[in-house]
């Protein structure tokens, strides 16, 4: 049988998929609108990834809970993904400070569990919208321990940067012990490869004390500000 001849049943159902993504593309394309209009107001803001996994008795979580704090109480506010772990300890920490505690929720088959400790709270049904908006809104990207999710947004971070889709910013990671093992493979197999410049290595900081976390994204714009200039609002604009 050939394409042509599919059955009238099959080419209803093709014809009732193919309307179904239109509508979805629709449903993105509120998902950005929402979020972009309801976020426009955070800014300077900081983005933490870490691992869901960790638990509140963990010593990464009582760190990343610390280090958000001080970035509240410096007048950033704090985007999380929303959910438990790490997530939860950075918004926990900026919602008892001075500034926005933000979550950005994902929806998923078994749905991810809502923190508590979120002043401003949207939800996204797609991954490609909620990571955008931690890009676009983002000053500086502080990355504590974590799995496969924080490795994609980790990548992504410095890819982005790395080839000028979006401005440059501070990327920190917290815990040298947890990476040191990445950070040598990046200088003996990656450089040593050819695969990545020598330079790129500058995108990264890696820093244990929560004042010096801080202390390193004010050092970064000190002689900038925290607005984006012409160039780097031309540059979001084609994110």
């Amino acid at each position: 049988m050939s394409l042509q001849n599919k059955p009238a049943m099959s080419q209803s159902v093709e014809k009732a998929w193919s309307a179904r993504e239109s509508w979805r593309l629709f449903g993105i394309m509120a998902e950005f609108v929402e979020a972009t209009e309801r976020l426009d107001a955070i800014q300077p803001a900081v983005s933490i990834f870490g691992s869901a996994r960790t638990k509140p008795d963990h010593p990464y979580y009582k760190l990343t809970e610390q280090i958000t704090r001080l970035l509240s109480d410096a007048g950033f506010s704090v985007i999380s993904g929303g959910g438990p772990g790490i997530m939860e300890a950075a918004n926990k920490g900026a919602f008892f400070g001075q500034a926005p505690s933000v979550g950005l929720n994902i929806q998923l088959p078994n749905e991810q569990r809502r923190n508590a400790y979120q002043d401003i709270s949207q939800s996204f049904r797609h991954f490609f919208a909620r990571k955008y908006m931690f890009v676009k809104f983002a000053t500086a990207y502080v990355v504590m321990p974590g799995g496969f999710g924080t490795l994609d947004e980790l990548m992504e971070a410095l890819t982005l940067i790395q080839t000028g889709k979006t401005r440059k910013m501070p990327i920190i990671l917290v815990c040298s012990d947890y990476w040191k093992g990445m950070i040598d493979w990046f200088h003996d197999t990656l450089i040593h490869e050819g695969f990545i410049s020598p330079e790129d290595m500058n995108l990264i900081q890696v820093i244990d004390e929560p004042d010096n976390v801080v202390h390193a994204i004010f050092k970064y714009y000190e002689s900038r500000g925290f607005e984006p200039n012409a160039e780097e609002r031309e540059i979001q604009l084609n994110l």
